[in-house]
């Protein structure tokens, strides 16, 4: 009796250090870099990221090939629309949306996958902890990697058959929005 007592014990606590996904914060501000090889596609934006009402402004700068663009894109997921404001030509267009949001953060059922550090160990405020997580969202494969224990996303993954891969690199991050206009729509998209 006191073997399967002893082992009932080690099980859970075995089981209980497995980590659960962290909440990534709703609201936030920062820097996004995305970059897919195969289409010779290269984005740095500004963002502005509230999961709460499904909202993302980015200001971007876009080359593709040996073109090079800038956008105000403002994607409104809680109404299905997204304005795009060309900076060169002034020209605004209105489109639905028809891809899903897709959390900056981690889904909930994410899988803990393990940690790295990021920097030289041991130097205090010279380090990271980055945990690693995947998974699926709506059916396609999905990872991440957040700092640890604030759980700010460091990088996102995401695959499917309509969007390819699309993997972000997020940086600079603050937390909250300092000024909620930014899902306004530009004054050249109302007009």
């Amino acid at each position: 009796m006191k073997v399967l007592l002893v082992f009932c014990v080690a099980v859970v606590s075995v089981l209980s250090q497995t980590p659960n996904p962290c909440v990534s914060p709703k609201q936030w501000e920062g820097r996004l870099f995305r970059y897919d090889r195969s289409k010779n596609f290269l984005q740095r934006a500004r963002i502005s990221y509230d999961e709460l009402d499904r909202r993302v402004r980015e200001v971007e700068e876009i080359e593709i090939g040996q073109t090079r663009d800038y956008y105000d894109v403002l994607y409104l997921h809680n109404i299905g629309i997204e304005y795009r404001l060309n900076f060169r030509t002034k020209n605004c267009t209105i489109t639905p949306l028809t891809r899903p949001f897709i959390p900056a953060g981690l889904p909930e059922d994410a899988k803990y996958r393990g940690e790295a550090t990021i920097g030289p160990a041991g130097v205090p405020d010279e380090h990271l902890t980055a945990v690693l997580f995947d998974g699926e969202f709506e059916g396609n494969p999905y990872f991440g990697a957040v700092t640890y224990p604030s759980c700010a996303p460091i990088e996102t993954g995401f695959y499917s058959n309509r969007t390819g891969t699309v993997h972000s690199t997020y940086f600079d991050i603050t937390l909250g929005i300092t000024d909620p206009s930014v899902f306004i729509p530009p004054s050249e998209c109302t007009s």
